[in-house]
């Protein structure tokens, strides 16, 4: 088994405070990845996983929270699009300031939400060398607009900005009013399957406005220098397969797409075998493009 040294840190990002934690792995080579994970998600659940499975893979990982979430500075719960790419950026100079770290060999990965967040600060930030969204969220407003009539999303919009600043529950049972409705959010953030000291069970409705005007396939055009790559479960009802497509297919660049036979998105935050098989298809690819 590879000794993992970790270490709790805190580095900065538009003058806030991020809690992070960084894991060596025995024996690095100097790759390193940033990761970021789902909305409302903090480092103690899907991204700390992972990042934990990557490092004994030997890669260094740094996992972290998001402004306004779990250890880090902020306002809280309250989702900013592009306070997390500032956040993202904050990290790759994090790590490119590391005497472990090759400045050269830093990359990116996402899961669920963050899946979006990582390709499109990947396609901004050329020290990011390359990519992985795992379940991403891959949003896009024009796909949004079309899916629900652009009636019915203007009219979407309006209901979170005119309730911008109130709270909801992230998640709810039985169909109670949640940011993330249905039982199958639920059954991972409402039990002990989730279960973190710094998650939060509420969100702002102006987050919901942020998620659904976030465009992160439009990132795609931009990757063209930069190896990505997307691991997908078959049947995804919250994190569209038909956008994880778009993305693969419309990213000019190297482009590999991995699809699993998951039925909920939430397999591939803890179920068996489907991280396990996330985990070895990044690593692969990671220390391939890295």
């Amino acid at each position: 088994m590879t000794e993992i040294r970790t270490e709790e840190i805190e580095f900065s990002a538009d003058g806030l405070r991020l809690a992070g934690v960084l894991r060596v792995p025995a024996g690095a080579t100097g790759r390193a990845v940033a990761l970021t994970g789902p909305f409302t998600g903090v480092k103690e659940q899907v991204t700390g996983d992972y990042a934990a499975r990557l490092a004994a893979a030997g890669i260094i990982t740094l996992a972290f929270d998001h402004r306004g979430f779990g250890g880090s500075e902020g306002r809280r719960c309250h989702e900013d699009s592009q306070g997390k790419l500032a956040d993202l950026r904050a990290a790759v100079s994090t790590l490119a300031a590391r005497s472990e770290v090759d400045s050269e060999r830093i990359g990116m990965v996402g899961v669920c939400l963050g899946g979006g967040y990582a390709v499109r600060a990947a396609a901004v930030d050329p020290r990011v060398r390359a990519v992985a969204g795992i379940a991403g969220g891959y949003n896009s407003p024009a796909w949004f607009s079309r899916q629900l009539g652009d009636e019915a999303y203007r009219g979407a919009l309006r209901g979170f900005l005119d309730g911008y600043d109130e709270f909801l529950p992230a998640v709810a049972p039985e169909g109670g009013e949640a940011a993330m409705g249905g039982e199958e959010p639920w059954s991972y953030y409402g039990t002990d399957r989730s279960r973190a000291p710094g998650w939060e069970n509420r969100v702002t409705r102006g987050s919901l406005h942020s998620l659904m005007t976030f465009d992160a396939l439009g990132a795609a055009p931009l990757l063209g220098s930069v190896p990505l790559l997307v691991v997908h479960g078959t049947e995804d009802a919250y994190c569209s397969p038909e956008l994880a497509r778009a993305l693969h297919e419309q990213t000019p660049g190297l482009a590999e797409i991995v699809w699993l036979d998951c039925h909920q998105h939430v397999d591939l935050y803890d179920v068996e075998p489907h991280v396990s098989r996330a985990v070895e298809a990044t690593a692969e690819f990671l220390h391939r493009t890295l």
